[in-house]
C-alpha cells in the first residue's frame, strides 16, 4: 500500500473541492413537507455530514506533510513544539507527544533540545603573515536549553545556529588566524584552537543568547599551500631526526648509567664478600688463639700438677727414706747385699770393711738423733 502523502498542491485542490461541495445547496430530489414538530428524522443527515466533514479534515491534516494544515500533530522525543499564530511567536512550548492546533492559522515547528552537531565547512582565513589557508570542516556540539527556547527563537528565529554557530565560527577562525602566524596556526597552537573556539563562542552566547550551550568544538587540520606544506614536512623530518638523536643519546646515557650501577653493585658485592671473608678469617684466628691459650693453660696446669706431684712424691720419698735410714735398716740392707753377692773375698781387709760399715751405720744413727734433737 502506498503511504506517500500527496503533494501540497493536490491537498489544496482537495480542500477547495470539499469547501465548494459544502457551500453548494443540497439537491432536493423529492419535495417533501417539513417534518412536524418533535420529529428528529431530519437531524440525522446533518450529523452525518458534520461527522464526514470532521473525518475528512482530520484525514487531510494527518496525511499532509506541511505543519500549517495539521490539526493533530506530533512532537518527537528530544524536541519541543513551538507555535506561530499570524506570524507572532506564541509563548506556548509543548513537550513530546500528540497535540492539537488550529490549521491554517497556527504554524508549528519542532525544535531540538538535545545534543546536536553542527558541521561548518570550507572556512577560509588569512594568517598574520598573509598566507591563505582553509579549514575543511569544524564540528560544533551544542544544545539549546529547554527553558530558553522561547527567548532564543524570539530574538534569533528558528535558525539561531546560523547566527551563533556557523557565522560565529567563521568570525572566530578569521580572528584567530589573523593574530597568529602560519607556524603557530598549523603546528604550535593547533592543539589549542578547539578550546579557544569553544571559549569564544560560549562567551558571546552566554552574554547574548544564554540558552545556547557549547559542549565541544573539533577543528580539523587546515589546508595550506603545497610548497609551504613541503617545507613543514622537511622541518618535521629534521625535528624527528633530532628527536631520534636525542632519544639515542638518552638511551646511551641510560645504558652507561646502568653499566655504572652494575659495576658499582659488583664492586660493592666483592667488597662485602672480602669483608665477610676477612671477618671470617679473623674470627678463625681469634678462635685458634683462644683455643691455643686454653691449651697452653691446660698444659701449664697439667705440668704444674705433674711437677707438684713429682715434688710431692720426691718429698715424700725423701721423708720416707729419711725415716728408713736407721742403723738396723742399713745393717739389714748390708747383710742382704752381702748375702746376695756370689763372690767371696778372703783377706785381711774383709773384717775391716765390715767394721767400716758398722761404723757408718753408727754415724748415721748419731746424725739422725742429732736432727731429732734440733727439731725438738
Amino acid at each position: 500500500m502506498d503511504t506517500t502523502p500527496p503533494p501540497p498542491q493536490d491537498q489544496q485542490q482537495q480542500q477547495e473541492e470539499l469547501l465548494r461541495r459544502l457551500r453548494s445547496p443540497v439537491p432536493q430530489r423529492n419535495q417533501q413537507q417539513p417534518p412536524p414538530p418533535g420529529d428528529l428524522s431530519a437531524i440525522g443527515p446533518i450529523v452525518l455530514i458534520v461527522a464526514s466533514l470532521f473525518f475528512v479534515v482530520a484525514f487531510v491534516s494527518m496525511t499532509s506533510s506541511s505543519g500549517n494544515f495539521l490539526v493533530l500533530h506530533q512532537v518527537p522525543e528530544g524536541h519541543v513544539g513551538v507555535y506561530w499564530r499570524g506570524g507572532a511567536l506564541m509563548k506556548t512550548v509543548t513537550d513530546p507527544g500528540f497535540h492539537l492546533m488550529m490549521p491554517l492559522i497556527t504554524k508549528f515547528e519542532p525544535i531540538q533540545v538535545t545534543l546536536q552537531t553542527d558541521l561548518v565547512r570550507d572556512i577560509p582565513c588569512g594568517t598574520k603573515g598573509g598566507v591563505m589557508i582553509s579549514f575543511d570542516k569544524i564540528e560544533v556540539v551544542n544544545r539549546l536549553r529547554k527553558d530558553y527556547v522561547y527567548d532564543t527563537l524570539l530574538n534569533y528565529g528558528v535558525h539561531y545556529d546560523k547566527t551563533w554557530i556557523y557565522d560565529k565560527i567563521h568570525h572566530e577562525i578569521n580572528q584567530f588566524c589573523s593574530a597568529h602566524s602560519l607556524q603557530q596556526v598549523y603546528i604550535d597552537m593547533f592543539d589549542q584552537i578547539d578550546d579557544k573556539m569553544k571559549e569564544a563562542i560560549q562567551r558571546d552566547c552566554t552574554q547574548y543568547a544564554p540558552g545556547i550551550e557549547i559542549i565541544s568544538v573539533r577543528v580539523t587540520k587546515p589546508n595550506i599551500p603545497s610548497s609551504i606544506k613541503r617545507n613543514f614536512e622537511l622541518m618535521e623530518e629534521e625535528r624527528t631526526k633530532a628527536l631520534i638523536a636525542i632519544e639515542k643519546q638518552k638511551v646511551a646515557e641510560k645504558e652507561a648509567e646502568t653499566q655504572k650501577k652494575i659495576a658499582l653493585s659488583e664492586a660493592e658485592k666483592n667488597s662485602q664478600v672480602s669483608r665477610i671473608l676477612m671477618e671470617q678469617k679473623l674470627m678463625e684466628k681469634d678462635s685458634a688463639k683462644r683455643q691455643e691459650a686454653i691449651e697452653n693453660e691446660m698444659f701449664v696446669a697439667r705440668e704444674k700438677a705433674q711437677t707438684d706431684a713429682s715434688f710431692y712424691r720426691v718429698m715424700k720419698e725423701a721423708e720416707a727414706n729419711k725415716l728408713k735410714l736407721t742403723p738396723e735398716f742399713l745393717e739389714l740392707k748390708f747383710i742382704e747385699a752381702i748375702s746376695n753377692n756370689t763372690k767371696i773375698f778372703f783377706g785381711d781387709k774383709v773384717p775391716n770393711m765390715i767394721m767400716d760399715q758398722r761404723l757408718l751405720g753408727s754415724f748415721l744413727n748419731g746424725m739422725k738423733r742429732k736432727d731429732f734433737i734440733d727439731v725438738q
